[in-house]
């Protein structure tokens, strides 16, 4: 009887160890989108709730950086959708307000969901939440829309969540930031991630993140992906569909083509979730190192040689449409 205890201790105990194991394994995941107005947005949530439902993630929260009023309840009835309805949604302070183009109202009409605008958890501190909670260096922060969720973070002082500030706890929780945003390696024009009309909050973060990893995928590695007119064949009431439709139709760069499908579009935050997920340096692109991204106050950005930065970005190496293959893929689940 003894003997027999024994084997099921050590059975339970390398369950547990195995559990632990797989569970550490899984890449930890934050998503700051500014989730609303161009659709890769969608087609990236897409993606990282089909990433959950394989298991290859662990996706801890998706924070909101606009603050449209539909915007917190689109992305909570695109996670129900695919099965996902319980991953915390955090919002902005500001109140709401309603851009008529966005494709978020139609989701939230179309698609079931409990939690809104007014009912989320402030994105402040649902981060400081899940960043205390965390084990250090365990998070892969994904920012696929202008940082100021980031810059309020790092801001915030000691709370009942930790004692730490907030760019402590980012210097101790985050493994490594992805950020969808700027140009490389030299950003002429305003991008919008850069700029997100709010001067000087890229400039500000990315002076004190010097000791974090951060690898962006560019706007010039994302603007000549084109993809969506597979969804054209999709449900009619599916997220994709639903989303790029109403997108196609109203967004002003492209509602005077409208002709009554979904048109291909720019694919960049997309990009970046494929990075954080399945890493791809050395096939779908490489990596260049030894130098720092220095932006300026307006959304622009230099590339400058530093041999100590712990910045880099990626270019593509697979064809362009390979790799529209390879997005659409993704988002639609089929791997």
């Amino acid at each position: 009887m003894e003997k027999q205890r024994t084997s099921s201790l050590w059975f339970l105990t390398g369950l547990f160890l195995a559990f632990a194991f797989y569970s550490s394994a899984q890449t930890k995941i934050i998503f700051d989108t500014d989730f609303g107005g161009d659709a890769d947005d969608l087609g990236a949530l897409a993606m990282l709730n089909h990433f959950q439902n394989k298991d290859e993630i662990d996706l801890l929260a998706v924070m909101c950086w606009s603050t449209e009023k539909y915007a917190v309840s689109a992305v909570d009835a695109v996670n129900t959708f695919y099965g996902n309805p319980n991953i915390p949604i955090g919002r902005r302070a500001e109140d709401p307000q309603i851009t008529h183009w966005n494709h978020t109202k139609v989701l939230a009409d179309n698609l079931a969901h409990d939690t809104s605008y007014q009912n989320a958890t402030e994105t402040t501190a649902l981060y400081r939440k899940l960043l205390a909670e965390s084990r250090d260096q365990s998070i892969t922060l994904v920012t696929v829309g202008p940082l100021l969720n980031i810059k309020r973070l790092i801001d915030s002082k000691a709370d009942s969540h930790s004692s730490l500030s907030g760019l402590d706890l980012m210097y101790t929780k985050i493994k490594e930031m992805v950020i969808m945003g700027g140009q490389f390696p030299t950003g002429e024009r305003r991008e919008w991630n850069f700029d997100g009309n709010m001067l000087g909050v890229t400039k500000d973060i990315l002076g004190k993140l010097g000791d974090i990893p951060i690898t962006f995928l560019g706007y010039e590695l994302g603007v000549d992906l084109k993809t969506g007119e597979v969804f054209n064949d999709l449900p009619k009431d599916s997220p994709l569909y639903l989303g790029f439709y109403h997108f196609s139709k109203y967004a002003p760069w492209l509602n005077h083509q409208f002709q009554g499908k979904i048109y291909d579009n720019s694919t960049y935050d997309q990009t970046a979730v494929l990075y954080a997920v399945r890493d791809g340096v050395g096939a779908y692109w490489t990596r260049s190192e030894g130098g720092i991204c220095i932006p300026d106050d307006e959304g622009r950005n230099t590339w400058q040689p530093s041999p100590t930065s712990k910045h880099s970005y990626l270019v593509l190496n697979w064809p362009r449409e390979k790799m529209e293959i390879e997005i659409e893929k993704f988002m639609l689940g089929k791997f």
